[in-house]
């Protein structure tokens, strides 16, 4: 069992040892390595525990031998880093030598010997930071651990609402580590639950108090961590602290372009880095077929201080934000392709990254410009994942600290000005509209005349003022065709067939048809999910919900690998309005629901807004008539607390696309592989029954049924079979 400081492998593996106390009939036995200072003191540790004196030779294993040989025995090596090759080679004799032992080690770093099955021993799943209720969280297993921790620190302990709510965001910050859980619930001795919570950012300083019994280097946090640390190599401890850099995952190319230089060639990273996932410093994760690395919270805080140390932050400041910058660069040359759904979620998984080095350029004199390029990148990717209002605080900041005359410049009046428009502030729209004109005049350039022109557009038809706002898009997408940019073309028909519907303009359903259209003919399927919406509206607007539902439903199917929240609350609203309008009353609320919800992670008000808000309301109003306003009020809030996936199986009745239970969740958090093998265990196959029906050797199987169950935050095969039956869509 290996993991990071403090994640539970010794609490685990007693556990464990406990419950197979009767498949050994010789005994479980527990040896702690950590008191042991020297490779030769293990041995003699075994051999006294077991009551043995030295065979013939003077050799104590060869009594340990010669006494296990025949018997069925666990021993539990525990803290084994530190003398890793002393219990390595121990093991490896005892085994070959008695073939009814088994062994189990925790270690924060793998032995790496033949026969070892390795166990990453996750962390508590910790609940989100922001709960609709208290329920959830008093059910969760950190916060039950905390809440456990806590009587035993005060005697008693009933918390409030508040303070469940607090522990919570506690145990979301400390990332379900049990030992800082612990630690912080110690706290409570002289803190309340929110002063413990306000003071997170040093929790170093804070995780202090641990019990005067437990080993020294489980009494601070710092200490254990610094136990890691002084595992480490002289250049993996000098990665450590450089990689601490990086607020989120990251690739091996981030860490060869912003950490290496002379002292740390880039030819030793790949060494340094396996060094540092088999020391559990880092935590490997595999996203659509590429490996990202992360760091615990606790984990980037000391390799922080260390950098500190070290002097190199702002060298490696600048290098980060180069190095996302030229990410996003990359991103925007190949946003109109195939590989826009790929770029989706490889940016909603960078975002914390691509925040940091917007800091870098706020906080840096002369980086605004540099700034712009960052924020104005594949601008519209910014509506599938939210954060819209503090995009625009950053746009603001960076307007003001450059104001010279440049395309780029009119790239960040844009994106303000349609950020502005989907939250729900027209006028503001409006002014960044003309100011956009006023550049595109004063520049003379084409590609910022169309540009303006678009957003002025958009601007009319964001206020209902749709014969202008065709005017002004025809005019836009033109000037966009001579440029040669099919991409902003394609966007910009979009807009105009939804000025066309809403007008009523007869030409809306030929402008509809080329827009789906063009998909094909220049091979942009990336678009194919908007057309169908565009289509879905024109049905909607010619009153026809049974053609809606069918748009809709293609749409949603053809969306799925984007994990664009902005389309699929877009679907959803519609589909509650023609459900609505077909009478499924109490399925029309959920689909409110589950829209409102995503409304609000991306931050947008679309239904609030214009002839949106008119058909959201009346949808409303028709549902409250026909369930009541306490019925509607309840399907309401089951649609917005279930999960993306769930309001797309609602969604997608009638349709096969989600027939298998796992299939194309969003995200998802199962390889195709590992979905096979859950679906077989809920069919109650054994891992050699799994191993037979794939083909594969029952080991591999038992090392997707372990992956599977770190990756869902579960400790029991049991546990995965109810949670394949939850994700399954009811009828």
């Amino acid at each position: 069992m290996t993991g990071p400081a403090g994640i539970g492998k010794s609490r685990l593996a007693v556990q464990l040892a406990h419950t197979l106390q009767r498949s050994f009939p010789a005994g479980t036995w527990l040896i702690d390595v950590a008191a042991l200072e020297a490779g030769e003191a293990i041995t003699s540790a075994a051999s006294a525990m077991f009551g043995l004196r030295p065979s013939p030779d003077g050799r104590p294993i060869g009594a340990l031998t010669e006494y296990l040989r025949e018997r069925r025995t666990l021993i539990v090596f525990d803290n084994c880093e530190h003398l890793l090759h002393a219990v390595a080679v121990l093991t490896s004799a005892l085994l070959e030598a008695a073939p009814h032992l088994r062994v189990i080690v925790t270690s924060r770093q793998t032995l790496g010997v033949d026969g070892e099955q390795l166990l990453m021993v996750p962390s508590l799943p910790p609940p989100g930071p922001v709960l609709p209720s208290t329920r959830p969280a008093v059910r969760n297993d950190a916060v039950r651990l905390f809440t456990d921790r806590a009587i035993s620190v005060l005697g008693a302990f009933d918390p409030s609402p508040a303070d469940v709510q607090a522990a919570a965001e506690i145990c979301h910050r400390l990332e379900g580590v049990p030992l800082a859980i612990e630690l912080a619930a110690a706290r409570l001795r002289v803190l309340a639950c929110d002063q413990i919570l306000d003071r997170l950012d040093d929790s170093f300083a804070l995780l202090t108090g641990g019990s005067r019994a437990a080993p020294p280097r489980f009494r601070t946090l710092r200490a254990a961590v610094d136990w890691s640390y002084n595992l480490c190599s002289d250049q993996e401890q000098r990665l450590w602290a450089r990689m601490s850099v990086f607020s989120a995952g990251f690739n091996l190319a981030a860490v060869e372009a912003v950490c290496t230089d002379e002292s740390l060639p880039r030819s030793a990273v790949l060494d340094m880095v396996a060094g540092l996932v088999d020391k559990s410093v880092l935590i490997r994760e595999e996203h659509d077929h590429q490996v990202f690395y992360r760091m615990l919270g606790t984990m980037r805080q000391y390799g922080q201080l260390r950098l500190q140390e070290h002097g190199l932050s702002r060298d490696l400041v600048r290098r980060h934000r180069d190095h996302y910058h030229a990410l996003v660069r990359r991103a925007e040359a190949e946003w109109f392709t195939a590989k826009q759904p790929e770029w989706l979620v490889r940016l909603q998984r960078e975002q914390p990254n691509i925040r940091d080095a917007l800091q870098s350029c706020l906080n840096e004199p002369g980086e605004a410009r540099r700034g712009m390029e960052i924020i104005t990148a594949v601008r519209s990717h910014r509506l599938g994942i939210g954060h819209l209002q503090e995009d625009r605080a950053c746009l603001a900041q960076l307007l003001a600290l450059d104001t010279e005359p440049s395309p780029d410049r009119a790239k960040a009046l844009w994106t303000d000005g349609w950020l502005a428009l989907l939250t729900g502030d027209t006028a503001g729209g409006a002014v960044r509209a003309a100011e956009c004109g006023g550049l595109a005049r004063v520049m003379g350039d084409p590609g910022t005349h169309a540009a303006a022109g678009q957003l002025a557009g958009l601007s009319a038809l964001f206020q209902d003022d749709f014969v202008r706002a065709i005017d002004l898009l025809e005019d836009a997408r033109a000037r966009y065709e001579a440029l040669g940019d099919a991409g902003e073309s394609w966007t910009t028909l979009h807009h105009l067939v939804l000025a066309a519907c809403f007008a009523g303009d007869r030409r809306a359903a030929g402008l509809a048809q080329d827009l789906l259209d063009r998909c094909d003919t220049h091979d942009m399927q990336w678009a194919r999910p908007h057309a169908l919406w565009a289509l879905a509206l024109r049905h909607w607007l010619a009153q026809e919900p049974e053609q809606v539902v069918t748009m809709l439903r293609a749409c949603l199917r053809d969306a799925l690998p984007s994990h664009d929240r902005f389309l699929v609350a877009r679907c959803l609203e519609m589909m509650a309005w023609a459900r609505a309008r077909q009478g499924h009353s109490r399925e029309a609320a959920k689909h409110l629901g589950a829209a409102q919800s995503l409304w609000q992670q991306t931050s947008t008000l679309f239904p609030g807004v214009g002839q949106s808000a008119v058909h959201h309301l009346a949808c409303e109003r028709e549902l409250r008539t026909a369930l009541g306003d306490a019925a509607f009020e309840k399907h309401v809030r089951t649609g917005a607390a279930s999960s993306v996936q769930q309001a797309l199986a609602l969604a997608l009745l009638d349709d096969r696309v989600l027939a298998h239970p796992l299939q194309k969740a969003l995200p998802p958090l199962l390889t195709a592989r590992e979905q096979q093998v859950a679906g077989l265990l809920r069919e109650g196959l054994s891992d050699k029954q799994i191993a037979a029906r794939l083909v594969i050797s029952p080991r591999t199987a038992q090392g997707h049924v372990q992956r599977i169950l770190l990756k869902l935050g579960l400790t029991r095969r049991a546990q995965v079979v109810a949670w394949v039956h939850d994700q399954a869509p009811r009828s």
